[in-house]
């Protein structure tokens, strides 16, 4: 019963983090992407005092990498094109088709780890550090090449 208390803690604590740290850095196109791959790194550190190993979550983050990169992508383009309703459709229809492409890459992930005898156990605090860091991951990536090409 511990353990889980403590992994919803973290998992909160996360969300805060993320959020705080987004919402500060929200207006500053050049540095968030960078910001959400740095925080896509805290949530990994922060499993450590668990024990748990960055192969376990493989599947998790996979999902996560492209279930946000695609969406960030189709978000950015929507808003280029339709503003702010063409982001949020973007988003809305990329969330559609990237969880659907995204559970694609994690089962696949999933039987690589079982057939490799890596321990991809899921649990509270996996699934839900392991998504966050992939998507703050793959969002971060699409952020950083969109600021570079200047789209």
């Amino acid at each position: 019963m511990q353990n889980k208390f403590l992994s919803i803690l973290n998992i909160i604590i996360l969300c805060l983090i993320v959020f705080a740290v987004s919402v500060f850095f929200v207006e500053n196109a050049q540095l968030i992407g960078f910001v959400l791959v740095g925080l896509s790194i805290v949530c990994v550190i922060s499993l450590i005092p668990f024990g748990i190993k960055l192969k376990s979550i493989q599947p998790d983050i996979m999902f996560g990498i492209i279930d946000n990169g695609i969406l960030a992508i189709m978000a950015v383009i929507g808003g280029h094109f339709a503003g702010a309703a063409g982001a949020i459709i973007g988003g809305v229809v990329g969330n559609a088709i990237t969880d659907a492409i995204a559970g694609i890459f994690e089962g696949y992930s999933s039987e690589k780890c079982r057939t490799n005898n890596i321990n991809e156990e899921r649990t509270i605090l996996k699934s839900a550090v392991g998504k966050m860091a992939g998507c703050l991951f793959g969002a971060g990536i699409v952020l950083i090449f969109f600021g570079l090409i200047k789209f």
